[in-house]
């Protein structure tokens, strides 16, 4: 039995429309447990289709569907799983509060939309806990460190481009060799999953202490070796697969492979670019979709797909509710202000507050002013 009290809060989800964007940013669990606590849940119609959430299933814990002006419009709080695209800045308005994976460092246009609107907009990505843990960055960092191995073992076949290798190779054939520069969250996972492809698998990392870390969660099954330009150079040279898996949260990534590098790589390797959203860490790169996921620069093949998660919204749906709806929670009973007043974490995800840019590293990016949270507010 649903219990109805007067809403505090008026809580939008929007549909996703950038292409082959199958996410949604709260399931009918989440919507129920909003409800039960006396807010209001506004869905937009087929939001959740992609994830295999029809509207009824919201329906039916106390949601109600409305059309996408009456979502935009009408919310206090508007969820999303990806950044605004150009056909939506002109739903961005004062007053309301976005909460989604933005990546504003590396686009310009949304950013200054962002400023322009006076809008309120919380990253998801920027969210950062008092150890340097990203709490809601790290279950979409999982799914695509799991992602990065088996769409670049799609694109080393012949026919998407590639060598022609097979990761595992057979017996009497040796593997094929994955690089993956960085440690960190989906640098892991794309460990893991290449190990299990029979791949041989190197991870090159700045920090020593991570890398005592990988040793342990890998089992030593990895090669493990300090990340430096010298060292990226001689590892291109065997490299049927390259991962990029590096993050500077907030901030553009740092390009780690330049084209120059590309000439010491075999053709048909391939390169995969987990952060392309920050920029991507490869200098040839750039963003690419589902519909057209690879490109090739001078023999090389890169996979450059900006969303890769959507590629598995059903997984990737419940993983991300699982970690916001916490921090949704908070800002539905204490209301934005006092959410992030009483959570450091949740105040270094605010980006952007009434045309001022709050993440210093944004304001780094574009050479725009940076103003501290507190001034802001």
């Amino acid at each position: 039995m649903f219990l109805y009290r007067p809403a505090a809060m008026r809580i939008g989800v929007a549909r996703e429309i950038k292409k082959r964007e199958y996410r949604v940013a709260l399931t009918p669990a989440g919507a129920l447990e909003l409800v039960r606590r006396g807010h209001e849940v506004l869905i937009e119609n087929g939001a959740g289709e992609g994830s295999g959430f029809a509207d009824v299933a919201y329906e039916a814990v106390g949601a109600r569907i409305e059309s996408v002006e009456d979502v935009w419009g009408g919310a206090d709080l508007l969820l999303k799983v990806k950044e605004p695209i150009a056909e939506e800045y002109g739903r961005l308005r004062e007053g309301l509060t976005l909460f989604t994976y933005l990546h504003i460092a590396a686009d310009g246009p949304l950013t200054r939309a962002l400023v322009d609107s006076g809008i309120t907009a919380i990253a998801y990505e920027t969210v950062e806990k008092a150890d340097r843990q990203l709490p809601l960055l790290a279950p979409m960092s999982e799914v695509a460190g799991r992602l990065a191995p088996q769409m670049g073992a799609w694109s080393l076949e012949k026919a998407h481009g590639g060598r022609g290798i097979l990761l595992g190779g057979v017996p009497g054939v040796p593997p094929g060799r994955v690089v993956i520069l960085g440690g960190g969250v989906v640098g892991l996972n794309a460990a893991i999953i290449a190990l299990g492809m029979q791949a041989d698998v190197w991870v090159l990392d700045k920090s020593v202490e991570r890398m005592r870390e990988l040793e342990i969660a890998l089992d030593g099954r990895v090669t493990l070796a300090m990340s430096n330009r010298l060292q990226i150079e001689e590892v291109l040279a065997e490299a049927d697969m390259v991962i990029g898996a590096v993050l500077v949260p907030g901030a553009i990534a740092p390009k780690l492979v330049t084209r120059e590098m590309l000439g010491l790589m075999r053709p048909g390797s391939v390169l995969v670019d987990v952060a392309i959203d920050q920029g991507g860490c490869f200098e040839t790169s750039h963003a690419t979709t589902h519909d057209d996921p690879v490109f090739e620069v001078d023999g090389i093949v890169h996979y450059c797909v900006a969303n890769m998660p959507g590629a598995v919204p059903v997984t990737a749906t419940k993983g991300l509710t699982n970690v916001t709806l916490p921090y949704v929670e908070a800002f539905a009973d204490k209301g934005v202000a006092g959410a992030i007043g009483g959570d450091p974490a949740l105040a270094k995800g605010v980006n952007v507050v009434a045309g001022k840019i709050t993440y210093e590293a944004v304001a780094q990016a574009h050479g725009l002013d940076y103003v501290p949270l507190a001034d802001a507010l």
